[in-house]
Formats: C-alpha cells, structure tokens, sequence
C-alpha cells in the first residue's frame, strides 16, 4: 500500500494503521461463535417439571415439556412425587415449574414461600374446576332424593347405604392419597362436620386406584361415597352429585374448615431462577391454560381411547388444538412444534413408560 508525497516512515505508520482498523472491522471467530450462542438457550440444564401424581398434572406436564423442547430448545426433565414434597422441592430449586398449585389447600405453605421469594407466580391453568370431599353417583341421589347434604351421612339409613365389612358400622368415605394436600384437608372437615363417628376413611395408594374404585362402584351401580374435583377423568365422564355443605368463607377455612371448598385456584409457579435462565419459556408458561373445556375434551378423548397414556393424550392434544396453544407460544415456536409433531417426534425429557 503505498500514500503518494508521504516520507517512508509515515507511509509506512499508515499501512500499519490501516490493517489494525481493517482487522477490527472484520469479524473473528469468537465474534461468530457468541452470535451463534445468543440463539441458543442459557443453560443445557434440563428444565425439570414437578411431576404431580395425578392425572391433569402429568398430562399438563407432558403438553408443556413438548413446547418446551420442541418449541424453544430447552432439554426438560420431570420428577415424580406427592403435592408437598414436591413443592419444597420447587422452593429449593430441585425442581424449576409446577403447573398446578391448588389453592387453597397450599395456602399457607404458598403465601410463606411467595413472601420469602422463593417460587414465582406466573399465572393460572385448569380455570373453572371444583373439589369436594362429598360427592355420590346422581343414580342414587335418584333413588334417595333426600340424600342432599353431608349432614344426612348422620342419619342411620343414608349412612348404611355407605358401610363395607372394612367400614363396620361407618359409611366409607374415600378420600385423597396419602401426601395430598386435600387428605389433610378432608380428615379437618370430617371431623368439623361432627363425622367421625358415622364416617371411616379409606386413603387410596394413588389416583389410579381411587378412579378405579369410583369406576367399579359406578359399573356395578352401587353406592360410592368420596373425593372427586372438576378436572379428574371421572367427574369429566360420568355423572356425579356434590352433597351440600355450607358455603365457603375465608374465616371458615382459616378456621374450622366446616364448609365447602372454594372453586379451585390451580395456579402455575416457577423457582425464580427461570426468570434468567429461560425468559422466554417464562412468557409461554404465563399464557399457558388448558382450563376446564379443553381438558374436558382430553379426558373423554383418554376415556374412548383405552390404555392411551398421559404422552399419547398430550400428543393428542397438541394435534386437535393447535388454535389454542398456538396461542401461548410465539410464531416461530409454533412452526418449530408442528414440524416435530409432523415427524412424530416425541419428547426427550418424558419419563419412560
């Protein structure tokens, strides 16, 4: 490179120059390589899901981990417990999402971990649903009309209706699986209502088992007394009565707890941590709902289809629905996850069936 009129020791000042500016303007390697980065997600960690033992949970987790992984490029995980072990879990950072916190049995643990900044609520899911302890087929409420409110369970020849050879002289009740929340929470009401001693409690081993009860007295015709809500298979497939109690009060259950649930509030949380880590999953999961329609759809689409499990139903779902979680992802998102569901992708992170 040569600059005319200049002295030798200026020009070449100047071509020395020139290349050092000519080098920054190019771009190296590592320049490349943290762009490249930027696209990808923070962390190669799994984002591990609270997978709650019960129905609606593990599909909603199955539905988000699919979004998740196919939709953003983040590996996920789940691991699987009872309602409070997992929750503390979530508070220490064991695990980074539960899609479903049930207010207000949680309550108290939920309000001491929001107020220490341990968990993050983003938002609500299952939106419409109910719980009761209380709840008989409509077929015997057509044959005892005046079978109507838990008081009646007092009375000899309601209460007979109810009583096995495990149960004496006690109607059987069954109740939440031991570690829900709402075992502890039923076993309250029982005794605030003045039951127990009319009412023996069964707590089942799990979800499976206490559908499997209600579906075999259902069958059969017989009479069931216990614990359903608004988004389990058989409240969703059959046709059940929820006997009255008094209305709910926050007084009430702060106290006695002799009144009847609150329509639940199933909100979404994740360990604070996420907020860095993986913002924009963060935004998926604040608009993330699958409320009481459509996960009514679900459980009649799992019903026809038996032996589906929780990955088929949630394949499911990802299929007919796209109008509703297209709705929670971003665009791009959205074609990265039809594409997966177009090759038949399943997800990394599900657990092996």
């Amino acid at each position: 490179m040569k600059f005319p009129g200049r002295s030798p020791v200026l020009t070449i000042l100047l071509t020395l120059a020139a290349l050092v500016m000519a080098a920054c303007a190019m771009p190296t390697d590592s320049a490349v390589s943290d762009t490249a980065e930027a696209a990808e997600p923070v962390s190669n960690d799994p984002i591990v899901f609270s997978d709650l033992n019960w129905q609606s949970a593990l599909i909603q987790n199955r539905i988000a981990q699919y979004l998740v992984e196919k939709g953003y490029g983040y590996p996920t995980g789940a691991t699987f417990g009872a309602t409070l072990p997992l929750f503390q879990g979530l508070r220490n950072g064991d695990t980074d999402v539960t899609l479903e916190i049930w207010l207000p049995n949680q309550q108290e643990t939920w309000d001491d971990a929001i107020a220490a900044e341990e968990v993050v609520d983003i938002g609500k899911t299952l939106v419409g649903d109910w719980q009761s302890a209380f709840v008989i087929p409509a077929y015997l409420q057509e044959q005892y009309p005046d079978l109507d409110s838990v008081e009646d369970l007092k009375d000899e020849k309601f209460k007979a209706l109810f009583t096995t050879a495990e149960s004496g002289d006690k109607a059987r009740l069954v109740s939440c699986v031991i570690g829900w929340a709402c075992e502890e929470v039923n076993a309250q009401q029982v005794a605030s209502y003045g039951l127990e001693e009319h009412v023996y409690i069964v707590n089942p081993g799990d979800g499976a088992a206490a559908n499997a009860d209600l579906y075999g007295a259902y069958e059969r015709g017989e009479p069931w007394l216990g614990y359903q809500w608004g988004t389990n298979e058989p409240a969703l497939v059959l046709d059940l009565v929820r006997l009255e109690e008094p209305p709910y009060s926050e007084e009430c259950w702060a106290t006695t707890k002799a009144c009847a649930y609150v329509d639940s509030d199933v909100r979404i949380a994740v360990h604070p941590s996420m907020l860095e880590r993986a913002p924009e999953v963060v935004d998926m999961l604040r608009n993330f709902n699958i409320d009481i329609v459509l996960f009514q759809d679900i459980a009649r689409w799992s019903q026809a289809n038996e032996g589906a499990t929780e990955q088929d139903a949630a394949l499911w779902f990802l299929q007919a629905k796209r109008d509703a979680w297209s709705q929670w992802v971003t665009p791009e998102a959205t074609e990265k996850i039809q594409a997966a569901l177009d090759a038949s992708e399943a997800a990394d992170g599900w657990p092996s069936q």
